[in-house]
């Protein structure tokens, strides 16, 4: 989508969040050796070093090229760094430069996008394109901060510690009504899967002020509840039994209670954070447990931007829990400003106007929904690929993850990922029945 709205930004703001996205994810990598760049082949990961050259490839792609270069800025890069080209598993085998080469790459393109972002006017469609750009980055810093943890490598900087504020137990009452699910016009950027919003009819109903805790979900553990065929779905019982599943993935028993490993760190779970790395599946099952239910995305989404009113809800939509201000420190654990997840009692700044908590940030939450198109979806250019290819076989979640770039994520925003993913930073919260 080009819209006016993202001409507005100056190409001296456009280049510093390039600058600043690289930096970043130089950093992710910087303190790994050879060794660790390669990884094992594994479903949810990817080689390091061929990230690093997607990274650049995708500027290479849908930055430079459409804005005049006609060369890619590595010879053969089509036929290393194409992801809807080069099977995942094929990427182990691939004659990828090693990393001095890698990096030579990833300098130039960037040169090259600085250069040509200074050399002419500012415009909605250069804008839009190097907005693209920035967040597809973002996303892979995510992805690179979730592949430490996967492989049990040294948590990233800051290591900062996260804060510890309680829990934050008790429901908040939402009207219902008639609601605007999906991004409206006047927004600065969006992408193709949250065009447009449209009426929904959506009951009254009861959502968590906050994600379950880690306590929470340890007393469904401790239960049984892995064991309960009754609590699972046909295709969860079926995903449990298929991979011995009996707690969340990085948890271990300790003594009498939960210990669970935090990058290359087993540590005591805090009991008031979200839980976190557990599938859809699980997030079901537990609400079986609980005599609970997963939000829809209408749901969801109504709790984070709307606004009550008498008789119903007011007629505006908020584009973040706490207004239309963009997200501050106070608001909420995002940018990876601290290492891992807050208490869910955290960020009372950020609340929506229901006073749920954290509905951005901290960790992603699942929803009931399935990941498809809105009325009217048109595929966005030039990255058709974004949203396309996943509709109808993955699982919405809202809100963004503490490693999530505060850019990126807003109330309409949908992620979707497989529901038997636990390596990313998933959790979810409840809804009455």
């Amino acid at each position: 989508m080009i819209d006016e709205a993202a001409s507005a930004l100056a190409p001296a703001v456009l280049g510093g969040w390039v600058r600043e996205t690289r930096a970043r994810t130089l950093q992710l990598v910087a303190d790994l050796d050879d060794e660790q760049l390669a990884v094992p082949l594994a479903e949810c990961v990817n080689p390091f070093l061929w990230e690093l050259g997607h990274v650049a490839f995708f500027y290479d792609v849908f930055l430079l090229r459409p804005l005049g270069a006609t060369a890619f800025l590595l010879p053969g890069a089509e036929h290393l760094y194409d992801s809807f080209k080069i099977d995942h598993d094929d990427r182990w085998g691939l004659p990828l430069p090693p990393r001095g080469a890698t990096l030579d790459y990833m300098r130039r393109v960037l040169d090259a996008t600085l250069d040509r972002l200074g050399r002419d006017a500012p415009d909605a469609g250069k804008a839009y394109l190097c907005r693209l750009a920035v967040l597809h980055e973002d996303m892979h810093g995510e992805a690179f901060t979730y592949m430490r943890q996967t492989l049990e490598y040294p948590a990233p900087p800051p290591r900062a510690a996260p804060p510890r504020a309680g829990a934050l137990p008790g429901d908040a009452a939402i009207p219902g009504g008639v609601f605007q699910l999906g991004a409206t016009t006047d927004a600065p950027f969006v992408f193709d899967n949250e065009k447009w919003a449209h009426p929904v009819e959506v009951p009254p109903f009861r959502i968590a002020r906050a994600p379950v805790t880690n306590a929470e979900y340890a007393a469904f553990v401790d239960a049984g509840g892995y064991r309960e065929r009754r609590l699972w779905s046909r295709r969860g019982w079926l995903w449990r039994s298929r991979n011995g599943a009996s707690h969340p993935l990085y948890w271990a028993r300790s003594g009498g209670g939960w210990q669970q490993r935090h990058f290359d760190t087993l540590m005591p779970i805090e009991p008031h954070a979200p839980v976190v790395h557990v599938c859809f599946w699980e997030a079901e099952a537990y609400c079986a447990w609980a005599g609970r239910r997963l939000p829809s995305e209408a749901e969801w989404e109504m709790a984070a931007s709307a606004e009550p009113a008498p008789g119903g809800l007011a007629g505006v939509k908020r584009r973040y829990p706490w207004g239309d201000v963009p997200p501050a420190p106070e608001h909420a654990n995002l940018d990876a400003r601290y290492s891992g997840c807050a208490d869910v009692a955290a960020f009372p700044a950020g609340d929506s106007a229901f006073g749920c908590r954290q509905m951005l940030g901290n960790v992603w939450e699942w929803t009931a929904s399935p990941f498809y198109p809105y009325p009217g979806y048109v595929v966005d250019e030039p990255y058709r690929e974004y949203s396309a290819p996943w509709f109808g076989y993955r699982m919405v979640l809202k809100g963004g993850a503490w490693a999530t770039r505060s850019r990126l994520v807003g109330n309409t925003y949908r992620n979707f990922f497989l529901p038997a993913r636990r390596d990313i930073f998933a959790g979810f919260r409840t809804c009455a029945r």
